[in-house]
């Protein structure tokens, strides 16, 4: 029976550890005092950006991070924990989280992983304020293009004018 339980341990950890190992970013929260709809809607928001989120035991956790060799978790695992997985970017993980910590005024976020370190909960909420991908190539593309168009404007002008 204990080598059962054991092993099911190992089998949750190295999920856990596959799950981490296959995102861009790892987002801590404690959603202590949120009720179901609050949990939903948090629930809802990450799976419509392909996150996974879970709330998953603290010891396995953190045994896994431990088995990846990553430090700096020392207070993080106290307390109900969930855990937010994102496989598509760094960003929308941390977006989400903080915008449910502002709306919700219970969650907190408590840490965070990405790029093999560990991350303080004011790293993650810094992070969390990066504009999306598809915002930033938007910017990009704006600059970019924007001489090109001021001259295409000129141009137009100058040629009315001869007219």
């Amino acid at each position: 029976m204990a080598n059962a339980n054991l092993e099911a341990k190992k089998a949750k950890v190295a999920e856990v550890k596959e799950l981490i190992n296959n995102s861009k970013s790892v987002v801590v929260v404690d959603y202590k005092g949120i009720n179901v709809a609050q949990d939903t809607e948090m629930r809802r928001n990450f799976s419509k950006n392909g996150i996974i989120y879970k709330v998953i035991k603290n010891k396995i956790v953190s045994r896994a991070f431990e088995e990846l060799g990553v430090k700096g978790f020392d207070n993080v695992f106290e307390g109900p924990t969930a855990v937010a997985f994102s496989n598509n970017d760094e960003v929308s993980a941390a977006r989400i989280a903080r915008e449910s910590s502002e709306k919700f005024k219970l969650t907190q976020i408590k840490g965070g992983y990405m790029d093999g370190k560990a991350m303080s909960s004011d790293e993650v909420k810094a992070l969390s304020y990066i504009p999306a991908r598809e915002q930033l190539i938007a910017n990009l593309l704006g600059v970019l293009t924007a001489p090109v168009r001021k001259l295409a404007v000129v141009l137009d002008q100058a040629a009315k004018q001869k007219a």
